[in-house]
């Protein structure tokens, strides 16, 4: 398959190595000091989970435009950049084209095709301007929940830490042959990828992590492991899941797992840096929009209260204004 990676971070470019490796061909989106290291010397790829480490030469560039249409788009981009950059898509999309995002938080397609009173609703923390719909046609989209951490070391250097799971998903819940035809690419690229008929339900699954997670490392410095292992900091964690629960519940979501157990998949990540963290330390915007925020617009959509999520949600943005990083 021709496949493009649009953001050729850690989590892209870790799916791009792996996609090459298994002789999918693969070109790289990406910017700035990034993109000049993976054209000068290749996208150097250190894979601490499995076997694929070794210097990528893939194709790389800023514009879409450079590359042609595509069997599939991979979507890794912050979840703040992804309504500037669907329009640019265009060059990469044709009838067959496959788009698969694979964001943190909770993403802008959600309510398509998702039944009951919500159908088709456009969420404001996620497409503040209103144009993502018009951009790309959801039709398009299968759903990706990431479950690996992966860190970009330096410019042209990308290693994969922890993980490997990635789930993926029709928005109707239909086991579609796109679908297997996307699962078992990922299969052969050293993923445990499961086809899921209830993506909804493994994306807040995930989100209720980030929801706790990221604000709390981003707030303490902690690597997930310390988080873990510091049980006044837990108590927090506890009551943000409890809440991301509830929201879930309110939008006939059952996650169908409980606090510690949600704890327990957190810990098998070690001690991996989290990504509000790292960009934290960075000094880049914070995706509180798509992991906390449209949570806090989902309570007030369906009543719920999420006091300890909003405490979260305001303490990061006054530690970001406080470092001069835009939220």
């Amino acid at each position: 398959m021709k496949v493009c990676v649009v953001g050729a971070g850690s989590i892209g470019a870790t799916i791009g190595a792996k996609l090459s490796a298994a002789g999918e061909q693969v070109c790289l989106l990406a910017r700035g000091a990034h993109l000049e290291a993976l054209r000068s010397q290749g996208l150097q790829f250190v894979d601490r989970v499995g076997s694929r480490s070794g210097t990528y030469r893939l194709p790389a560039s800023a514009e879409p435009s450079d590359f042609g249409p595509q069997d599939v788009v991979v979507i890794a981009l912050k979840a703040y950049s992804v309504p500037a950059m669907l329009p640019r898509l265009a060059p990469l999309v044709d009838s067959g084209t496959v788009v698969l995002p694979a964001l943190n938080g909770l993403p802008w397609w959600y309510f398509y095709r998702s039944g009951g009173p919500y159908e088709g609703m456009r969420l404001r923390s996620l497409d503040p301007g209103g144009t993502m719909d018009a951009a790309l046609d959801c039709a398009r989209v299968i759903g990706c929940v990431v479950h690996l951490a992966a860190e970009v070391v330096q410019p042209g250097r990308v290693q994969h830490t922890a993980g490997r799971r990635l789930i993926v998903g029709e928005p109707d819940g239909s086991d579609s042959p796109r679908l297997r035809r996307i699962q078992a690419a990922l299969q052969a690229a050293d993923f445990d990828c499961e086809a899921s008929g209830r993506i909804r339900r493994d994306i807040w699954t995930k989100l209720i992590g980030n929801l706790s997670f990221n604000p709390v490392a981003a707030l303490t410095g902690y690597r997930m492991d310390q988080i873990c292992n510091d049980a006044e900091v837990l108590d927090v964690i506890r009551e943000v899941l409890r809440e991301g629960i509830e929201v879930a519940g309110r939008l006939d979501v059952e996650i169908g797992i409980t606090v510690d157990q949600r704890i327990e998949v957190a810990r098998q990540l070690g001690a991996a840096r989290i990504s509000m963290l790292q960009d934290l330390e960075q000094r880049r915007p914070l995706e509180l929009a798509a992991i906390v925020g449209v949570v806090i617009e989902l309570a007030e959509l369906t009543r719920v209260p999420v006091p300890s999520a909003r405490v979260l949600h305001a303490l990061v943005q006054a530690r970001a204004r406080a470092l001069g990083i835009p939220v």
